[in-house]
């Protein structure tokens, strides 16, 4: 389970690390696929650490199927968030700064199911959104992926 520490520029505390995570609306492009966190009970988007070896697009591909069951395509890039006030901190006491990438993405086969990582998966919409307990680092990305129109957030 990581814990997020908030303040004036704490991430210089830890590494630098990438990550990709994935906006998926269903049909009506009303809802966005969120999943509840195994390790913390948390919701937040399809998303993950890249590994060596991989593109971004290979990693946000095997996320989201990893952790949902589903197949996606990326079709578009939503933002790029960099905070210097947030460290995620884990309790092996590794501690990162999360370069992280948001994709759009489009469902191309597979089924939605829970899996190890996510105990529970679902489509919302923005105000039910705001009613469940969301990765606070995932609540801009959010709100991002309800306003996006084709150019890119950067923060």
């Amino acid at each position: 389970m990581a814990e997020l520490v908030t303040g004036d520029r704490v991430a210089r505390l830890g590494e630098l690390r990438l990550g990709c995570s994935a906006v998926i609306f269903d049909e009506s492009g009303q809802r966005v696929l969120l999943m509840q966190r195994d390790d913390n009970g948390l919701w937040c988007l399809p998303s993950g650490g890249m590994d060596p070896g991989e593109s971004v697009t290979e990693t946000i591909v095997r996320e989201v199927q990893e952790e949902t069951g589903l197949a996606v395509g990326v079709v578009g890039l939503v933002g790029v968030y960099s905070s210097p006030h947030v460290l995620v901190q884990y309790r092996d006491g590794n501690r990162f700064q999360i370069v992280s990438l948001c994709f759009a993405a489009e469902v191309l086969g597979g089924e939605l199911r829970t899996t190890d990582e996510a105990v529970s998966v679902g489509y919302f919409t923005q105000d039910e959104v705001s009613a469940i307990d969301v990765i606070a680092n995932h609540v801009e990305r959010i709100r991002d992926a309800f306003a996006y129109q084709g150019s890119v957030f950067i923060r």
